[in-house]
């Protein structure tokens, strides 16, 4: 191995180890003052050939004699006695938590070192391991020094992105993005705690190191033009800014303006792209009954994929004059074009379908369900994205939970459709078929789509659980992540979390994670707006980090060394050939 991975020198160790166990943590004595150190603290315990790393998960304070700890020496000593006196009697203690091992091999002063390269010819090609034994007692730790983060989290470049720095000595921690398209992904927060700018760092660093195609479904507007912070009244660059011929902005419905800018086209959803199920998947927020399921299914059975268009024009209420031929007396009965009649006619209940009828009005109304759209811009939506370009959707004044939930599940039904197509072309060597590209679904406000009363019925969870092999992934945007359905968020590969104030927040984000008691006080005490958690699948090991800020430094060093290089037939694609 090279130097930076052989045992340190003394002056970078900050103390032993005492005790512990694999199963909790390990017991370190502390030699150094222990504002040093701090909770979240990446530490590296050598012993035996091997290196340990782990995180400092507590800071506890201990004594050989609890009377030493009651009496304040330091008053009716002299100070180098008083000093003495702390150093032996008066100590701290640290928890840490192992996550991984490393094989360093023996000192290059060492006589086994020659016999050990024998037998490691490749040096370099050692990789850490999760942590399966425990280091001797008084092992020496010390603080992780640059090449150890390195070693650990990778070197920054290529898919290796940095998301931020470590609290004491700000040393680059990366997140590989290759592995966090992988798998689905999740961004929590407690509103305020910078949830959007770390989703953009995030968002930035797919799209400028081309990891996978993103499609933003933006709720607030927040993401695709300039915006102005609403805490410090700053400027905020937007994504279509920095990235003008790779993200393209799509306004929901006809003429809708984004923050002042005309979007690259508008989204129209034709009535005939709107199924039963589409409906069911409403009934909380259209507060549906239970007989709603019934007259849906005799809807589609009268008129099939026109049905919603055939029952937005029939009329409620609606009654003419009918004389009996026998009595010829006249009476009311339903006319022909209203609800009632139809229900007559096909055995419904007539006040369930008028009232289904009333409350399906809030859709009739919505000015971006049209009979027959201009263009079909959802299949533009699904052109541009498998051609490596971005999509940010933006909700304009459509801003409510109804069209989040509609539009949203109907668009990622038709992409999941789609790719699941491709996918198992290019398996069956279908000719011409190409590896579908990876694509990274991102939801806002992902609790109103993923709660446990209806994640078993959008697209999204079907995503989360099993779209993974047809190359789609999402990525998760929440500030409740306690209500999203236990389901989907095990299924979360890499978890980059926020201060959460929540206890069952808390519990959500760390729920399938080894050593989760250990980091639930830690995840309480990130610092808001600066300090964020990784966790999971993108990353090695838990760490805290101070994340990168939004601003224009962020994008200076994201283009330092110019725009990740486009293939020729990329180029191409992105210039609309």
């Amino acid at each position: 191995m090279t130097e930076q991975f052989q045992i340190s020198n003394s002056k970078s160790q900050i103390g032993y180890v005492v005790g512990g166990s694999l199963k909790d943590c390990l017991r370190v004595r502390l030699t150094v003052p222990p504002q040093q150190v701090q909770e979240g603290s990446f530490v590296v315990i050598e012993s035996g050939g091997w290196l340990f790393y782990g995180l400092v998960t507590d800071l506890q304070l201990g004594a050989t004699d609890p009377r030493f700890a009651d009496e304040q020496t330091e008053n009716r000593l002299p100070a180098e006695a008083a000093r003495l006196l702390h150093g032996q009697t008066l100590y701290t203690t640290l928890e840490v938590l192992p996550a991984l091992m490393l094989e360093a091999g023996p000192d290059p002063a060492s006589p086994d070192y020659p016999a050990w390269v024998a037998q490691h010819p490749d040096p370099g090609s050692g990789r850490a391991l999760p942590v399966k034994t425990v280091p001797a007692h008084h092992a020496p730790v010390r603080l992780a020094a640059k090449g150890d983060i390195a070693q650990i989290f990778g070197k920054p470049g290529g898919s290796h992105f940095i998301l931020g720095v470590t609290r004491e000595q700000g040393h680059a921690v990366c997140v590989d993005l290759g592995k966090l398209v992988q798998r689905s992904s999740g961004i929590f927060g407690a509103t305020g705690t910078g949830k959007s700018f770390l989703t953009r760092i995030i968002l930035a660093g797919l799209i400028h190191h081309n990891a996978a195609s993103v499609l933003l479904f933006d709720m607030h507007t927040e993401y695709g033009y300039d915006d102005t912070s609403s805490d410090t009244g700053l400027r905020v660059t937007g994504l279509k800014s920095k990235f003008p011929s790779r993200v393209r902005v799509v306004g929901l419905g006809a003429g809708t303006m984004v923050r002042g800018n005309a979007p690259d086209f508008h989204l129209e959803i034709a009535e005939s792209d709107i199924g039963t199920a589409d409906i069911e998947m409403l009934a909380l927020e259209l507060n549906l009954r239970e007989t709603t399921s019934a007259t849906l299914d005799m809807l589609w059975h009268s008129f099939g994929k026109d049905w919603f268009r055939q029952f937005r024009q029939m009329r409620v209420g609606a009654m003419v004059d009918y004389e009996d031929p026998v009595t010829g007396k006249i009476k009311k009965v339903p006319a022909e074009d209203s609800v009632a009649a139809w229900a007559n006619a096909n055995g419904a209940n007539v006040m369930a379908a008028e009232a289904l009828h009333g409350k399906l009005t809030r859709l009739f109304n919505k000015p971006y369900i049209v009979e027959q759209p201009a263009a079909d811009t959802v299949a533009e939506i699904i052109k541009a994205l498998t051609a490596g370009q971005h999509v940010i959707l933006s909700f304009g004044d459509f801003d409510s939970d109804l069209d989040y939930l509609l539009v949203a599940n109907l668009l990622t039904r038709r992409i999941r459709q789609e790719w699941e197509r491709r996918t198992n072309d290019f398996r069956s060597g279908k000719p011409g078929c190409a590896e579908p590209r990876p694509l990274v679904v991102a939801v806002e406000e992902a609790h109103k789509l993923l709660n446990r009363a209806m994640a078993g019925q959008t697209a999204f969870a079907t995503i989360a659980r099993e779209m993974r092999k047809y190359y789609v992934t999402l990525l998760i945007i929440d500030q409740r992540p306690s209500q999203i359905y236990d389901e989907v968020m095990s299924q979360l590969g890499t978890r980059i979390s926020g201060w959460l104030g929540d206890e069952a927040d808390i519990q959500a984000v760390l729920s399938g994670l080894s050593g989760r008691d250990a980091l639930r006080g830690m995840l309480a005490r990130l610092q808001p707006k600066e300090e964020v958690l990784l966790l999971g699948w993108g990353v090695a090991m838990p760490m805290p980090v101070k994340s990168r800020r939004y601003d224009e430094k962020f994008y200076r060093e994201l283009f330092a060394d110019g725009p990740a290089p486009l293939t020729p037939s990329q180029a191409m694609k992105d210039l609309g050939f």
